[in-house]
């Protein structure tokens, strides 16, 4: 199965590991710092042009995408019920 982060990017969802608000990257240090060590790896990428308002962490690569959160958990919890 497959989960649509926005513009023209899908992913496998046996990729997810996990789906992020943006808040997430200013209140903790931690991710912060995963977010700079992801971008200096260039695993880092931006879908679209948008403001982004999620983070997706995959196997390979961090996404910053312009849809939100929770729009992304109900999508992965969709597949996950089939």
């Amino acid at each position: 199965m497959y989960i649509h982060l926005g513009g023209e990017k899908v992913i496998r969802s046996s990729e997810l590991i996990a789906i992020f608000d943006i808040s997430i990257e200013k209140s903790s240090k931690v991710s912060k710092q995963f977010m700079v060590h992801s971008q200096q790896d260039k695993r880092l990428e931006r879908i679209g042009d948008e403001e982004a308002k999620s983070i997706i962490v995959t196997k390979n690569t961090v996404y910053y995408s312009p849809i939100s959160s929770s729009t992304l958990q109900k999508r992965a919890r969709t597949l996950l019920e089939l």
